[in-house]
């Protein structure tokens, strides 16, 4: 995983369990173990960064908050029964929620609703103020209903809220179940890439805490002593000499120094214009926006005001992923940054601050992929459209030409090139599998191999940068429907023998019935039994567009 991943999961589940009211009275975590979260960001399943993510948070959570974890879809494979508090809520549970979450299993169903509930029953939210975190990346599969739950908990609860993290939900999913924590007075923070996570840092980390209750006029008392300052550590950051404060979106991480100089324990994570007391002592703080960072080190001393600056020494990128010419940018690319000391990786429109110097910029879209090189100057902004040159194919089957579509799960669809290497060998470009299936692929002569169970034909075909096209692949097959009573298995062989009068086997399915897609043409169905000697063999020919059935009897 990269680094930038890490701070970006890491942040995630840090807002939520400190943002959203972990230090509050009791509070459980609702986490997805569903089999969707086996889906990857940069090449590592979404259960990984969660349970390191929650492994780094909880170490820096205070040790008598009262947290609970619950999870769901980790037992069984569809059921939406699958809900279980495996950590009740209480002081110093840190190490068992991460042991918790590391032993989960990632299978089932999303029955987020009624997990909420039961949470919320758990923690007495009718009696107690309390909080629910739900982390996850799916949305309800088990008919439950989010927005209503949240109007009924906030009618009945005694402050109480639900806060929701969307991992890696697109916007018009996260509004489907925003609705619970606006219903209770929670948040709703989209976390699917880093732009996203830093907006919602912005919004929920700026907002003014509640003013506390004012207290009874003291008494006359001597004159004052004079003030002390509020603040004594004011650091500000700039991308450049000379330029203006950065004052959102940025990070101060601050850690004791070491007698000998490096990092020790960690102090704070604050963000954006951070103003902050710290004790008298040594301390190394860390500046970072994005992928850049710098680090000073810092001696505070009683009485003392410091407002250190720190500069970046980085610029922005802003890169706009393009299939062609004018065309839109396109949310599927991916956008491979490599900088000075890092690299990250980005989807669709991409905004990044990294370290000044050479960039080298790779966009891919499909199959097509370029490379370009940037200088970029500190404090420089780059703002670039990124044209990576490919043209759009949706592939489909049809048993015969203008008849029915093929559909089914096993479709596929292989694309090679269409030039043959001197061994007589193609080079593979791109797989997909099932109907409508959608590939970029750059300019140059393909040859589309598709799969429909025993039926297999080649189509080439040719794309040009910038054209969208649909290709229709006709199988020439039809269907074959066998059905053998009593039968240990059922095979397919051709009609025609070869020299040695042996048929080539086409297919074999253990079981008496079997239906398959299957070229045109003649064949022998042979009905296979346990006890030898008792084969049946049956002909049979397949016409393009018709379904055949066929009973091998014993």
């Amino acid at each position: 995983m990269t680094g930038l991943l890490r701070s970006v999961a890491a942040a995630l589940l840090l807002l939520s369990m400190t943002t959203f009211g972990i230090a509050a009275n009791k509070v459980i975590i609702v986490l997805d173990a569903s089999g969707s979260m086996w889906a990857q960001i940069d090449g590592k399943p979404k259960l990984e960064i969660a349970r390191e993510s929650l492994r780094t948070v909880l170490q820096s959570v205070p040790a008598d908050d009262e947290i609970g974890l619950m999870a769901y879809g980790h037992r069984e494979k569809g059921s939406c029964e699958d809900i279980e508090l495996i950590v009740p809520p209480q002081a110093g549970s840190a190490s068992a929620i991460t042991a918790a979450a590391d032993s989960l299993k990632f299978l089932g169903k999303t029955p987020l609703t009624a997990a909420v509930k039961q949470a919320a029953e758990a923690l007495k939210y009718t009696e107690d103020k309390a909080t629910v975190v739900l982390i996850t990346d799916g949305l309800e599969t088990c008919e439950g209903d989010p927005c209503a739950l949240g109007k009924e908990l906030e009618a009945s609860g005694v402050d109480f809220k639900v806060d929701v993290v969307g991992f890696g939900l697109t916007a018009d999913e996260g509004k489907q179940i925003a609705c619970l924590a606006d219903n209770t007075g929670g948040k709703y923070i989209q976390a699917s890439d880093e732009k996203a996570l830093q907006e919602a840092l912005v919004e929920t980390v700026a907002e003014p805490a509640p003013a506390p209750a004012p207290e009874p006029a003291p008494a006359p008392a001597p004159a004052p002593e004079p003030a002390k300052p509020d603040f004594n550590f004011l650091p500000s950051v700039v991308m450049a000499e000379g330029g203006d404060p950065v004052t959102s979106g940025n990070a101060w991480e601050i850690y004791k120094a070491k007698s000998d100089g490096t990092r020790g324990e960690s102090v704070s994570t604050e963000y954006d214009a951070y103003k902050g007391n710290l004790e008298p002592g040594d301390y190394i703080v860390v500046a970072r926006i994005d992928e850049a960072r710098v680090e000073q080190k810092v001696k505070i001393e009683a009485g003392q005001v410091y407002q250190p600056l720190f500069t970046l020494n980085a610029g922005t990128l802003l890169i706009h992923p393009k299939p062609s010419q004018g065309a839109e940018t396109s949310e599927e690319a991916h956008v491979d940054f490599a900088f000075p000391g890092g690299s990250a990786t980005h989807y669709g429109d991409a905004k990044i601050i990294v370290p000044a110097g050479e960039q080298k910029v790779t966009v891919g879209i499909g199959s097509g992929s370029v490379t370009e090189t940037i200088q970029l100057a500190a404090g420089q902004t780059v703002d670039k459209d990124v044209v990576v040159g490919v043209g759009h194919a949706v592939l489909n089957a049809y048993y015969t030409a203008g008849g029915d579509k093929a559909d089914g799960s096993g479709m596929s669809f292989k694309i090679v090139k269409a030039k043959k290497k001197i061994d007589g060998s193609r080079d593979d470009v791109a797989h997909s599998y099932g109907p409508d299936s959608k590939f970029w692929l750059p300019p140059d002569d393909y040859v589309a191999i598709t799969t429909v169970e025993l039926a297999t034909v080649e189509q080439p075909f040719s794309v040009k940068v910038g054209e969208s096209q649909d290709i229709k692949v006709t199988l020439d097959a039809g269907v074959l429907a066998m059905s053998a009573p009593g039968a240990y298995s059922i095979e397919i062989l051709s009609s025609k023998k070869d020299i040695q009068g042996n048929r080539k086997a086409l297919g074999l399915n253990y079981g008496d019935s079997w239906q398959q897609t299957i070229a045109a043409g003649d064949y022998v169905v042979v009905r296979h039994m346990s006890d030898a000697g008792h084969d049946k063999e049956m002909p049979v020919t397949i016409k393009a567009g018709e379904r055949t059935e066929i009973t091998v009897q014993p």
